[in-house]
């Protein structure tokens, strides 16, 4: 399998994370995403919205990266990081519509502006987009602590949502949003960065930076 990434986006991270966990090797083609590779004819050709990442598997080519985990555990025969019954497929759906909803929006909102602005040299934050974004992060991290009470994963037990959200935990310290008044989320956190799969995932994406 090969895929097309940027290797500093969550979205990224969370694929190639999962891979390592499930051990499916995959032959990774960095994009050069500020001088426009993500939006080049070929690959326009593989994903007409023009975003990374995009997953080819012979002729299959899946993009989308939260169809592409649940892809990624079928081909790898895990059903206890994608189960298939319905109450328990439905509570990790449940993470992953909330994950690209609300969570990443809201950190994603404040790393464009501290974070991808500074290397694309697109000039200074908007202070104004900054506040509005820790605002909503205050919000949905919240709910994901409160949700977290008692348990050691957002389903009970490991899935593709905890890969679907952690990048973007990941990196809210890094962009400026502090994960100290939300315990649960930070001991989460601790838990899924000290997976073997989390760690050659950030290390690899520190390395190409």
């Amino acid at each position: 399998m090969k895929l097309y990434q940027f290797p500093l986006s969550p979205n990224c991270q969370k694929v190639v994370a999962l891979a390592h966990e499930v051990g499916i090797p995959l032959t990774i083609a960095n994009l050069a995403l500020f001088e426009g590779e993500g939006k080049s004819p070929e690959m326009l050709a593989k994903n007409p919205n023009g975003r990374l990442p995009v997953l080819e598997d012979g002729d299959f080519v899946l993009w989308e990266s939260n169809a592409i985990l649940a892809y990624l555990a079928s081909k790898a025969d895990r059903a206890d990081l994608a189960p298939a019954l319905p109450r328990d497929r439905a509570d990790v759906d449940r993470w992953l519509s909330w994950g690209v909803s609300h969570f990443g929006p809201a950190v994603r909102k404040v790393a464009f502006e501290r974070i991808v602005k500074k290397l694309a040299g697109l000039g200074a934050p908007d202070e104004a987009m900054v506040k509005a974004g820790a605002a909503e992060f205050a919000v949905f991290a919240a709910v994901l602590d409160k949700s977290l009470q008692g348990k050691d994963y957002l389903c009970g037990r490991l899935t593709i949502a905890d890969f679907a959200n952690a990048p973007y935990a990941a990196l809210c310290e890094t962009c400026g949003l502090a994960l100290a008044p939300y315990p649960n989320v930070q001991r989460w956190l601790g838990r899924m960065l000290e997976r073997e799969s989390m760690q050659r995932t950030l290390r690899a994406a520190r390395e190409a930076s």
